[in-house]
């Protein structure tokens, strides 16, 4: 399967990093190459995640929002209910398993959400790692919580103030470090992007989701499901759960981007909208970019989703066809985080109101006896102080 042994989906993908780091991907690459194929890491990954991460998550039947909306069957992939609050715990265990295996004892990562923080925070306090994680200050400002949980488990937080002091700045500074401390230092990268080997590995990491929820689909309704949604940012949670499903031709897939306040230049993190193929942060793909090769200003309600480029395996099926792409507002996010909440009583994080948004409109288009499985990627607990002061509720 993809990717080739240069990293590249079709044209995306590969590795564009400084020199320094070349030796370093290298070594990831054959390490995780041993690895695979031992069947003490093996045992080792699949006894931490369900020990310490709570694997298997449960496939969950929406029922008041199914009969609410009037059409298919909406079940929920209940990523949420892992420790830490999100699918991002898969990859990390796996890539510190790794670490301790190349025997670094130093863990840098960067974080939006900082679910991705949190689980690398909280897998180093386990593990004995040092933890630094970057993060733009925006998003520590609209993440505080996040914040505190991972320097509670220990970890040093970097804010970052360039840029737009998001997502894209926190990536350029974790590189900047381990450029500079790469001997000692691994690289948990959040997402299904960046060099060669870690689109591969990461989706590698999350494809338990889709393995789980087909397993699960089957034994609860005898079938495969008609349908499968999924937020989009660099792509880890969506391609977690497609690949399983990538050879059943008869399951549509489709990954919501972040559609922010509308298609229009800077105010969007929607990839597939506008975006132009060129090379971001180690990966050739499909990034937001100006005439001149700039990269563009990026918005979303979810400090998870507006980063400027995509995963390029995403890339790669979306030509191929395989893969639709879609985008959620804001606004549509918003009411699904509400919608969700006060239909089934689950709080979804703000990233997973985007899928949650998609399928609020998609439902009641489907006949009542189809299926359409939602990734519930992460919970919303991080996210109720900032939906409180957009919805006008104050501070809470």
């Amino acid at each position: 399967m993809l990717p080739d042994e240069a990293g590249h989906f079709g044209p995306y993908g590969g590795a564009y990093v400084p020199e320094t780091l070349m030796t370093a991907l290298q070594e990831i690459g054959e390490v995780y190459a041993e690895a695979r194929k031992d069947p003490e890491y093996e045992k080792q990954l699949k006894w931490h995640l369900k020990e310490f991460a709570g694997r298997p998550t449960e496939l969950y039947f929406a029922e008041r929002l199914t009969k609410e909306l009037g059409g298919a069957k909406i079940y929920f992939k209940r990523e949420d209910l892992l420790h830490t609050g999100a699918h991002k715990i898969n990859n990390v265990i796996g890539q510190a398993l790794l670490a301790l295996r190349m025997g670094k004892k130093r863990i840098i990562a960067e974080t939006g959400a900082g679910q991705h923080g949190i689980a690398t925070a909280a897998a180093c306090a386990k593990f004995g790692l040092e933890c630094v994680i970057y993060m733009g200050r925006v998003d520590m400002e609209r993440q505080a919580l996040n914040v505190y949980r991972m320097r509670l488990c220990g970890a040093k937080v970097v804010p970052v103030d360039a840029g737009q002091k998001t997502l894209k700045e926190a990536v350029s500074e974790a590189m900047r470090d381990w450029v500079t401390n790469v001997r000692s230092t691994h690289y948990i990268l959040g997402s299904a992007l960046g060099s060669h080997p870690y689109p591969m590995m990461v989706r590698d990491f999350h494809r338990v989701i889709g393995e789980e929820a087909k397993e699960q689909i089957l034994e609860r309704e005898g079938r495969l499901p008609d349908e499968l949604c999924a937020c989009v940012g660099g792509g880890s949670n969506a391609i977690g759960l497609f690949y399983d499903f990538l050879e059943d031709k008869s399951v549509r897939m489709v990954g919501v981007e972040a559609g922010g306040h509308g298609i229009q230049q800077g105010e969007h993190a929607a990839r597939f909208q506008g975006g132009k193929l060129g090379v971001l942060q180690g990966t050739k793909t499909y990034v937001l970019q100006d005439p001149d090769g700039q990269i563009e200003l990026t918005h979303s309600v979810s400090a998870g989703l507006d980063y400027a480029a995509i995963g390029p395996e995403h890339a790669y099926y979306r030509d191929e066809g395989r893969i639709d792409y879609t985008y959620a507002t804001d606004e549509d996010v918003l009411e699904a985080f509400q919608k969700c909440s006060q239909t089934e009583g689950i709080i979804p994080a703000l990233e997973s109101s985007h899928a949650i948004a998609y399928a609020l409109k998609r439902a009641p288009e489907m006949p009542k006896d189809s299926i359409l499985l939602v990734n519930l990627s992460g919970r919303g607990d991080k996210d109720v102080q900032q939906a409180a002061r957009i919805l006008g509720e104050g501070e809470l």
